[in-house]
């Protein structure tokens, strides 16, 4: 085989429902792959499992399988996916007795040992709703040389229900490092599905994203790549989509997973053809002894009302609303936040209108449901003139907390349960503890005159979360762009740009080779996305935020 065709059909829990039978129906595919797993679900799927210990596994994924088991069978493509959750015994058994009712004879297979909530105490961890340590590929790839026709797991990396179709189709080995971080790279960028194709992409108007398709990984032995997608779907696979994609939820150069920790600063990427990107270089290094664990508590409760202020005097109307609204019992979070989406002299009335968010937490249901919400709209006759909120009162709603955590990979027993056997998987042989990189040589910046404008007019951004932080990548698309980015960009002008990080810790990596930079904030997110902790909880428009500040520019560049 010169090359494995890796499909991915869902880049999170909730995503497009027809996506299977699109990548399945679209062209050729040796594998295809789902990723339905993120911090914030793994929450969920802990408070199903709550409710009926059989759950805990992503129940789309199922119903998918309904629709297109058959149909993958018929084409000869296996089927590789995170759907397991908390519960990856329980999917392949309701994928087996799926197969029976349809008539199917096929081999389910699953890995575990990802699952460390009866050790959390135990292993230093607490007492979590969910902990569940990122499990590396060669797990599915076991599965897959067993003649597995389906593999579902629990916790594994992302961009492991990639790599390990790979490491069953050319046999490599744990220290193929480069190899390994290669198959990281591809499966860094497909796993978050049509955001490879043109989806959440800066320059969005530059491609018909209606519809994009879902991208494909065409993974050669060597370890390098070319993403591509099913001809004739929406979208775009560009150098821009790829870069894009690869500066996403990344901290510095050294990536690293549990099979192997790749060096995205040595990505190389070329255009070879219309929506055919290929990567290549990606240098691997030995991975770290530890593994990440994502660890999910139960906050609390948390609710808010939103207070519609309209026309003159916001400001004042603001500070009214914050004096009367008074507390039987406070909660122990309250937090206001003005968003000034008013417009002086406007012509409609929502664009006259700015909003007062006022967000309680509290570990009492009672003190932040009901007794909360009532409490401010019994102001509604005694208030500002034009008082109204955006709901009815209601009650508290449940919030969660993640953190990572880490143990001795040596500690976690990975295993592949394949006919009822147990394949064990052992933990890396050799591992490095993590360095940081040293910045690269940077170009002569660039000099002449400027007019200021938005950063975004010549560069792009993508943002993400990573538990309480957010990373915003941001990349230019010409060398001499990246003269000027890179020495522009500093983490004081990012501060000055980004308020909301002034007095938070950013850290800058300089990726020369994607023309890019990337910031991590740490702490901006708080306990993470479940906690709620701003209006953006994801940081998902970080990046564009940033694009619509102004800078001075060079004219050359315009």
């Amino acid at each position: 085989m010169s090359a494995i065709r890796i499909g991915n059909a869902s880049g999170f829990y909730g995503d497009r429902f027809s996506a299977v039978r699109e990548m399945l129906t679209g062209g050729p595919l040796d594998v295809l792959t789902g990723d339905y797993l993120a911090e914030l679900t793994m929450l969920i799927l802990g408070r199903d499992r709550m409710k009926d210990p059989k759950l805990g596994y992503a129940k789309t994924f199922l119903r998918q399988m309904e629709d297109n088991l058959g149909l993958a069978v018929d084409r000869g493509v296996k089927i590789v996916a995170n759907a397991g959750g908390l519960n990856p015994s329980g999917l392949a058994d309701a994928l087996r007795e799926l197969a029976a009712k349809l008539g199917l004879d096929i081999k389910v297979a699953h890995v575990e040992g990802d699952d460390l909530i009866n050790r959390a105490a135990a292993l230093g961890l607490g007492e979590p709703l969910t902990a569940n340590a990122y499990l590396g590929a060669f797990g599915i790839a076991e599965c897959l040389k067993a003649g597995a026709d389906v593999v579902v797991t629990g916790r594994v990396t992302d961009a492991s229900v990639i790599v390990g179709p790979a490491i069953a189709a050319f046999g490599w080995t744990p220290t193929d490092y480069d190899q390994l971080a290669g198959a990281v790279a591809a499966g860094h960028v497909i796993e978050c599905g049509a955001q490879a194709t043109g989806g959440n992409y800066s320059f969005f108007q530059e491609h018909d994203i209606r519809h994009p398709g879902f991208p494909i990984a065409e993974i050669s032995a060597d370890g390098s790549s070319v993403i591509t997608k099913h001809p004739g779907t929406g979208g775009a696979v560009t150098v821009g989509t790829v870069t894009a994609q690869l500066l996403y939820e990344i901290s510095g150069p050294r990536y690293a997973g549990p099979d192997v920790t790749a060096r995205f600063d040595t990505v190389q990427l070329s255009q070879e053809d219309v929506d055919r990107v290929g990567i290549s270089g990606v240098r691997g290094e030995a991975p770290p002894p530890s593994l990440k664990v994502s660890l999910n508590t139960l906050g609390g409760f948390r609710n808010e009302m939103v207070f519609v202020l309209t026309g003159l005097d916001i400001e004042a109307k603001a500070e009214l609303v914050k004096q009367q609204l008074t507390f039987v019992k406070p909660p122990a979070e309250i937090k206001w936040t003005l968003a000034r989406t008013d417009h002086e002299d406007a012509a409609g009335e929502e664009e006259a209108s700015a909003l007062l968010r006022c967000a309680v937490k509290d570990a009492d249901q009672k003190v932040v449901g009901r007794a909360f919400s009532n409490a401010a709209v019994e102001i509604a006759l005694a208030s500002y003139p034009g008082f109204h909120v955006t709901a009815p009162p209601g009650d508290a709603s449940p919030y969660g907390l993640f953190k990572p955590g880490y143990v001795d990979a040596k500690l976690v027993e990975h295993v592949a349960i394949v006919d009822g056997a147990t394949i064990a998987i052992p933990p890396a042989a050799e591992t490095v503890e993590l360095a940081p990189v040293d910045e690269p040589a940077t170009p002569e910046p660039l000099s002449g005159p400027t007019k200021r404008l938005p950063l975004g007019k010549i560069a792009g951004a993508r943002s993400g979360d990573k538990g309480g932080d957010a990373n915003v990548g941001v990349w230019v698309r010409t060398d001499e762009a990246w003269r000027w980015l890179v020495h522009a960009l500093t983490v004081e002008e990012f501060r000055r740009l980004l308020p909301e990080t002034a007095d938070l810790p950013v850290t800058r990596y300089v990726f020369g080779n994607l023309k890019a930079v990337n910031f991590v904030v740490s702490g901006i997110l708080g306990d993470g996305v479940a906690s709620q902790a701003r209006f953006d909880p994801q940081a998902k428009a970080l990046g564009e935020w940033l694009r619509a500040r102004y800078m001075d520019i060079p004219e050359v560049l315009l």
